[in-house]
């Protein structure tokens, strides 16, 4: 299924500890309790290794998980997370 093949990409991409981790929809196949898996995966991951995390998704519903949120529309940063938060 397409959700087995996005968490298969997900550890593939972990496995090397990379010390950046480029993400770009990892959701997109995932119902809502996966996906939030995938996303409190990748920032454990980080803390634990020190890496950095950058995730492009439309998925709000996951954000909340991550430190630092950037909202960017037609290539700018409209938003940042101490914005979101007032």
């Amino acid at each position: 299924s397409g959700g087995q093949q996005q968490r298969v990409a997900v550890a593939r991409a972990l496995a090397n500890h990379p010390s950046v981790l480029l993400a770009d929809e990892p959701t997109a196949a995932l119902d809502s309790f996966r996906g939030r898996q995938v996303m409190e995966l990748f920032r454990d991951v980080a803390r634990q290794h020190g890496a950095g995390v950058i995730v492009v998704t439309h998925d709000h519903r996951t954000l909340d998980v991550f430190d630092t949120i950037y909202e960017m529309e037609d290539g700018v940063i409209q938003v940042t997370t101490a914005e979101l938060s007032h």
